[in-house]
């Protein structure tokens, strides 16, 4: 590796005085922030998934996401292991963005890196000044990073994960421009293991949310300053019910909501999201599945406000999906899937994970209509037969358009979601009972099971 290929913390002792040759970074254009951006990497449950470069999705309610460039990678590092997780982006004070990322390909816990890989990017949309940044000269590893503006310091505070004293603690390093940075201070030391640091600034108040490392909960810190070791634990441990790490914290863009989001640690997991009126309260209620979808095979989010302009040149940029997941309503965890030719509902995430994605088509009967189309098999659609759901090759006849085509309704359970009626069998509609799809009479009258059953979100 090139020595001028990385950027090392030697000479930090002249940036951590605030001395050197960096320019004062410029306030932040005032903004009116409309939609979100979130980082990430993906794996699934046999690492099928497995890709460890930087991924993007975007979103107009921060619950509901779309994945960027088919859900293929946007930038991809190419130093120290050549893959990145826990990506960050920070809107810097000049306005554009910068993406830090844990220096780590895989699941190679051992590899201790003293670096991030970091970019710079004006829009998201092109990245450019790739390098790594040396962050300590311990034999340890920098995980999970995330950085904030201190204004009184005029600097950054780049905060990660690394051991020390037998435990990781989190540390922080002070830096301009992402590029040198100072010596590193334990940042907070929890007295246990430590990592995954979230902030969020509410009132003039710091707040920060980590992950107690040896039981896999949450808990929220708070500081009248980012001194390090100034922050103190204010809330009881947070956590679904299984797992989680990986907080991340953003404001809802029109109301006094904040959501958070974290990540269950295998690639058997999945996101969840807390919502709050009162950081401060420190209180959390977690939101049921039916309210968020997460990018396909997501893992380690880190999100940021973008203004509808940046929304809509992102996707303009790097394209929405050309397929779709199909969420049941009654059980949200659940996705429409074929499997062994019977389509069905499964609990995500699972592989072939390429099994629940659809091509939505004008109907091969009606063009007015949709037929589902396999991605993974693009010559086999979903079609009733003897009422069941099947994925079948298209054979071209007549009867094969007529069962493979359904016209979109308004859902019986919910009118922002979706049922589809069949084309040729006219009061019967896509349903699952025992998670096996199938096309059954509904009606306003029937029970609310079945209007539940027949109800499906159209999403990515």
């Amino acid at each position: 590796m090139k020595r001028r290929q990385l950027l090392s913390a030697a000479g930090a002792s002249a940036v951590a005085a605030g001395t050197g040759a960096l320019a004062a970074p410029h306030p932040a254009a005032a903004a009116t922030y409309s939609g979100y951006a979130m980082g990430y990497f993906t794996e699934s449950p046999t690492m099928a998934a497995a890709d460890y470069n930087l991924h993007l999705a975007v979103s107009a309610d921060g619950l509901n996401w779309t994945p960027l460039n088919q859900n293929n990678p946007v930038a991809r590092p190419t130093l120290g292991s050549t893959g990145l997780r826990d990506p960050f982006i920070l809107r810097k004070q000049n306005g554009g963005f910068v993406v830090l990322a844990t220096d780590l390909k895989g699941t190679d816990w051992a590899y201790q890196s003293q670096y991030l890989h970091v970019w710079d990017s004006a829009d998201l949309r092109s990245f450019t000044g790739y390098r790594l940044l040396k962050v300590h000269s311990l034999a340890t590893h920098a995980w999970a990073p995330e950085a904030f503006w201190d204004a009184s310091r005029g600097r950054y505070g780049v905060v990660y994960s690394a051991v020390t004293g037998g435990r990781n603690v989190l540390m922080v390093n002070w830096t301009g421009d992402f590029r040198t940075a100072s010596a590193p201070q334990i940042f907070f030391d929890a007295g246990y293991d430590a990592i995954d640091g979230s902030f969020v600034t509410v009132n003039g108040v710091n707040y920060m949310y980590y992950k107690n490392n040896t039981n896999s909960t949450l808990l929220g810190t708070r500081s009248g300053s980012f001194d390090p070791g100034s922050f103190s634990v204010y809330t009881g441990a947070i956590g679904p019910g299984r797992g989680v790490e990986a907080p991340n914290i953003v404001k809802h863009n029109t109301a006094d909501t904040w959501y958070m989001w974290g990540d269950t640690w295998s690639p058997n997991g999945r996101f969840f999201c807390w919502q709050s009126t009162d950081v401060g309260g420190g209180s959390w209620s977690l939101l049921g599945d039916r309210a968020y979808t997460q990018p396909l095979n997501s893992k380690h989010p880190g999100l940021t406000p973008i203004t509808g302009a940046e929304l809509s040149a992102l996707t303009g940029a790097w394209g929405t999906p050309a397929w779709n997941r199909l969420k049941s309503y009654n059980f949200p965890d659940r996705y429409v899937r074929h499997a062994d030719n019977v389509a069905r509902i499964d609990v995500y995430p699972f592989d072939p994970y390429q099994d629940q994605q659809w091509r939505l088509e004008p109907g091969l009967a009606d063009p007015a209509g949709v037929s589902f189309r396999s991605v993974n098999f693009p010559n086999m659609y979903l079609r009733h037969a003897d009422y069941a759901l099947v994925l079948a090759t298209n054979d071209g006849t007549t009867q094969f358009r007529a069962d493979a085509t359904f016209y979109r309704t308004a859902g019986f359970a919910d009118s922002s979601w979706t049922s589809f009626r069949s084309y040729n069998v006219a009061d019967r509609y896509i349903r699952h009972s025992g998670y096996v799809l199938r096309i059954d009479p509904i009606t306003s009258g029937s029970t609310a099971t079945d209007r539940q059953d027949a109800t499906f979100k159209v999403t990515y």
